[in-house]
């Protein structure tokens, strides 16, 4: 296990070829939107965002620099987010309230599905196998992809997530509430709301500036944000099967990160996320809530480029 205080940044070499927003069908009815970074003969890895985030979210700065460090990167928004398609099927917050206390409760699509999209896109890039790094719900993605289809993960990096067990991972009392208040209408209303959840869950040796939080806010709403596509996914997450078991038939480089100030997944899940994984990577970092921190990018950079040489050549 490591524990990190703080990285210093570096710049991005200038040179990284960038493509426009490209648009990708995966499955009936859904269409991803997805942009690259780097050389297409470079070793592919897929970012994949978590709840309710577009793939803006993975700054370009950071996607920069894995590319420089000989990724090929793919970042992607996930069904019912940013620019991607929207699935049919109306989730109530009663549903919510009682999928979160383990009742049943009949599902839109189930964390499989958003495995199945991203395996689609690599289909449609024509990739057999790519590296994988997931925050959050992604983290819950990628660790379903590598146990459906393990032979088309060469590794596995997990950001503050966990395993699906209801025992860890869980959340701050105060993170619900906010996540399934109302948030009003409109760009003003979506911006008041993001600033008063990132304030909750933000990095606190980390901090944003409020003008930094309410342009990235805004740059969200106006990519596209629709509140019925999260309630979708939550409801994905609340329903997700305990993974802990499967995850230690895995024979696949894999590192966890998880921030010791997380108030939306306790570190308790980055850690039976590792323990469950054979030979996974424990990096802990002080400071770090439920978010992706600029004067951290070296240090996820360094630590994904190294898990990933670790898989067999």
């Amino acid at each position: 296990m490591l524990t990190v205080a703080m990285s210093s940044s570096t710049h991005p070499k200038p040179d990284v070829v960038v493509s426009g927003e490209l648009f990708a069908p995966v499955s009936p009815g859904i269409e991803l939107c997805y942009q690259t970074f780097g050389d297409p003969d470079d070793e592919p890895l897929l970012l994949v965002m978590g709840l309710g985030g577009p793939m803006i979210w993975w700054d370009p700065d950071l996607c920069r620099m894995l590319a420089a460090s000989g990724f090929y990167v793919i970042r992607y928004d996930n069904r019912d987010t940013g620019r991607s398609s929207r699935a049919p099927g109306r989730v109530k917050r009663s549903t919510l309230v009682r999928a979160f206390a383990g009742g049943r409760v009949r599902v839109p699509y189930r964390m499989a599905d958003l495995a199945g999209d991203a395996f689609g896109l690599l289909d449609h890039l024509g990739i057999e196998s790519a590296h994988v790094v997931g925050v959050s719900m992604g983290g819950m993605i990628v660790q379903t992809m590598a146990i459906s289809r393990p032979a088309r993960v060469r590794s596995l990096t997990s950001i503050m997530s966990t395993t699906g067990k209801r025992t860890v991972g869980w959340q701050h009392p105060a993170v619900m509430p906010a996540m399934i208040a109302s948030r009003g209408v409109g760009r003003e209303a979506y911006v008041k709301a993001s600033t008063t959840m990132w304030r909750l869950i933000g990095s606190p040796a980390y901090p944003q500036t409020r003008e930094e939080v309410e342009r990235e806010a805004v740059e969200t709403y106006d990519r596209g944000v629709s509140a019925s596509g999260v309630m979708r996914q939550m409801l994905a997450i609340l329903t997700q099967p305990n993974r802990s078991q499967a995850l230690r038939s895995l024979r696949v480089p894999a590192l966890v990160v998880h921030g010791l100030a997380d108030k939306m997944v306790h570190v308790s899940g980055g850690r039976a996320t590792a323990a469950a994984i054979p030979g996974a990577e424990l990096l802990l970092i002080d400071g770090m809530g439920h978010d992706l921190p600029r004067e951290l990018y070296e240090t996820f950079t360094l630590a994904i480029r190294r898990t990933a040489d670790r898989t067999p050549r």
